[in-house]
């Protein structure tokens, strides 16, 4: 049975193939072709050997995710609804941003475990952990519609799923995103966000790339009360984790923080997190909430969001109030699911 080229690093895929009686260099080759070239049909890779392109449908498939639909938000962000087959789909997120800069949101599972009580997504449960060419599927499939003067500048892992609840696919992908061979995208242009499964968070590190942490709590008691996760790894945990993170990359921590009204934005709040993430080399971005079907929650008032945010930033904070892009689509952030079919 032919194998998903996607989900292959370049040193599996020579792995792969010696195993079918292949030269290991024809990995590159096809890494080039497909990658480098944008060239899908093994036909027209020209400096393969025809018996080796003839047997490589046996081998390899290179068809990508299908896009069911594109949405285009009034502010230019566009949301793709990707088909995953066996009547599953995710989605992702393009986002522009100043001087040129593109940023693709992308998902690494249908659903969530995590449940955490603001997030569109954690009122989907888990349906499927994507795999490592779902995944680098998302990224090429938007890369592919855009004009050839355009390109991603920048990858989050911040769409649908805990991306350290799925972390051999999600690393795989960024192997592939960042290769030579593959995308070449600079491992600094990379961020993994994680609600803070701390045994996994040195995987962050090892990569190279950069973390963001969804915090929404400046203690456990309320942190506990919007994302159940903080039970079992509490914020001093996740402090020393985030610690050691910027110890060892000498790298920034991003912390998120949403603003739930009456639950997550007062001044003392504001006080608590400052001090809780002092010691720690980061950046604050705080999301006022974008509300959704069911949630519960509200977003707070324009003057509570500056009071909050002011506060900070008279006690020190470097702190960046987040811009919310694509709410007009279900496409900012918090908002992405699929639970329900859509329509364009």
């Amino acid at each position: 049975m032919s194998q998903d080229f996607y989900s292959f690093t370049l040193p599996k895929l020579e792995e792969y193939l010696e195993s079918k009686g292949e030269k290991k260099f024809r990995a590159s080759q096809l890494f080039k072709w497909v990658y480098g070239h944008r060239t899908l049909d093994p036909e027209k890779m020209t400096n393969l050997a025809k018996s080796f392109r003839d047997n490589l449908s046996e081998h390899l498939r290179f068809g990508l995710p299908p896009v069911i639909f594109e949405k285009i938000s009034n502010d230019g962000t566009r949301k793709y609804l990707f088909d995953l087959g066996d009547n599953l789909s995710v989605e992702s997120v393009l986002i522009p941003g100043s001087g040129g800069r593109l940023t693709l949101c992308v998902s690494s599972e249908v659903g969530c475990n995590l449940a955490c009580k603001f997030c569109y997504t954690g009122k989907q449960k888990l349906k499927k952990r994507l795999t490592a060419g779902e995944i680098v599927g998302q990224y090429y499939q938007v890369l592919l519609k855009l004009p050839e003067d355009l390109k991603i500048t920048n990858i989050v892992f911040m769409g649908m799923g805990e991306p350290l609840d799925n972390p051999q696919a999600v690393f795989d992908s960024i192997e592939t995103l960042t290769s030579t061979h593959g995308f070449g995208l600079s491992r600094k242009k990379i961020t993994v966000s994680t609600s803070g499964i701390v045994p996994m968070i040195p995987l962050i590190t090892k990569s190279g790339t950069r973390l963001a942490v969804s915090l929404n709590g400046s203690n456990n008691e309320v942190r506990s009360e919007v994302m159940p996760i903080n039970k079992r790894w509490p914020i001093e945990q996740l402090m020393e984790a985030c610690q050691s993170y910027a110890d060892e990359t000498r790298e920034k921590v991003t912390f998120e923080y949403v603003l739930l009204k009456g639950v997550t934005d007062s001044m003392d709040q504001a006080r608590e997190l400052y001090h809780l993430t002092k010691k720690i080399p980061c950046k604050i971005n705080i999301i006022p909430f974008n509300e959704h079907p069911e949630s519960g929650y509200f977003r707070p008032s324009e003057g509570t969001i500056h009071r909050f945010q002011n506060e900070l930033i008279r006690l020190g904070a470097q702190v960046l109030r987040r811009k919310t892009m694509g709410r007009d689509i279900y496409a900012a952030c918090g908002q992405l699911t699929t639970a329900q079919k859509k329509t364009s």
